[in-house]
């Protein structure tokens, strides 16, 4: 199967693809809302609030489908849940949006239901990288957006903005900082390496290049005040001031922006990190029609568009498509190459990363 990852390169590709318009069609006929509903997971706080404001109300009209907004966690905790409730034949969200680790450790656990491409006919939109397939051929995962991780601050605080990731380790940011809980969903294992050992491009390699990575990471520990979890916990402190410095999403910390809050979000010189999510269906799912309809529709170039102005995240289509203008896909994205997560050593050392990072980094 394919994993899905994003590519350095993954900006040319993005320039290359013809234009096309950008109204919204459906192949499905309108359904009166009372008859049908669905419930779809994304992460919590502005994220979802935009997609309850700027996305579902407009699927909701097109189809008749009322969405049920379900607020995931971050990182593998929704996963856990959506394993649990599938051996119990329950399904918390009928479709929910993964990023690449725990898609990939889903698909392992044949979690996710193979979709029907017929009915999904503009997932052809969608560049093929960010298409997840079971052995190559059943498709199981459609790209849904892709976003970055950058280096935020809070601009009352740090009236400058840091240009490199180094000043996470910067001793004059003691007990201001704060970073995602995960080796898996914080990336921050390939931000040291990036950062400290750019002259030793395989260090990520083997373990004992990992353990030196470990280490240089663990020398910025005195500097953070919050590892978390619940992104609303670090975005209220990063608003206030409370935390003015941290990790956050690139796309979130631009709402923040965007309605007042005296929030930065900078892509250092070594580049944000890259990710991306992808829609899955879970096979407890009641509901496969309606998802299909869902995921169908989040594939248009029309509504990519809108979850770039109105969301900030970056399409999983080729720009060209979307109609944004250079000035619209710069707000969410970024010249600068970026960071791309080595998703083979979370699947491959998973468990013995997770003690070390327990052990070394979080503890």
């Amino acid at each position: 199967m394919t994993n899905g990852t994003v590519g350095i390169g993954r900006r040319s590709v993005l320039a290359g693809a013809a234009a096309a318009g950008a109204v919204i069609t459906l192949g499905a006929p309108a359904i009166r809302a009372q008859e049908r509903s669905l419930k779809v997971g994304t992460y919590g706080g502005y994220f979802e609030d935009s997609f309850k404001k700027h996305i579902y109300p407009a699927f909701t009209k097109a189809t008749g489908i009322k969405v049920d907004s379900v607020a995931e966690p971050t990182g593998e905790q929704w996963l856990l849940q959506l394993q649990q409730a599938a051996m119990a034949g329950q399904a918390p969200a009928d479709v929910s949006m993964m990023a690449n680790v725990p898609r990939i450790r889903g698909a392992t656990a044949q979690l996710w239901a193979p979709l029907d491409e017929a009915k999904v006919p503009n997932a052809k939109n969608v560049i093929p990288t960010f298409l997840a397939r079971y052995d190559g051929e059943k498709l199981y995962g459609v790209g849904a957006v892709s976003w970055f991780i950058t280096l935020v601050t809070n601009t009352n605080v740090f009236k400058e903005a840091p240009g490199s990731w180094a000043a996470l380790w910067d001793p004059a940011n003691r007990d201001r900082v704060g970073l995602l809980a995960l080796a898996s969903n914080s990336f921050l294992v390939e931000i040291t390496a990036k950062t400290h050992f750019a002259d030793q491009p395989t260090v990520l390699d083997s373990e004992a290049g990992i353990m030196k990575v470990l280490g240089k990471l663990a020398e910025l520990k005195p500097n953070v005040k919050l590892w978390y979890r619940d992104e609303g916990q670090f975005q209220a402190q990063l608003q206030s001031g409370e935390i003015p410095m941290g990790q956050y999403y690139h796309d979130v910390a631009g709402l923040a922006a965007k309605d007042g809050h005296p929030v930065r979000s900078t892509f250092p010189k070594e580049g944000g990190v890259v990710d991306s999510g992808s829609w899955c269906v879970s096979k407890a799912s009641k509901k496969m029609e309606e998802a299909q309809i869902f995921i169908d529709y989040m594939c248009q170039p029309a509504v990519q568009a809108t979850l770039s102005r109105e969301v900030g995240t970056a399409p999983v289509i080729p720009k060209a498509l979307t109609g944004l203008s250079d000035a619209e896909f710069a707000a969410v994205s970024s010249e600068t190459a970026p960071i791309v997560p080595k998703y083979g050593m979370y699947l491959e050392r998973g468990d013995w990363l997770a003690q070390k990072w327990t052990e070394m980094i979080t503890a």
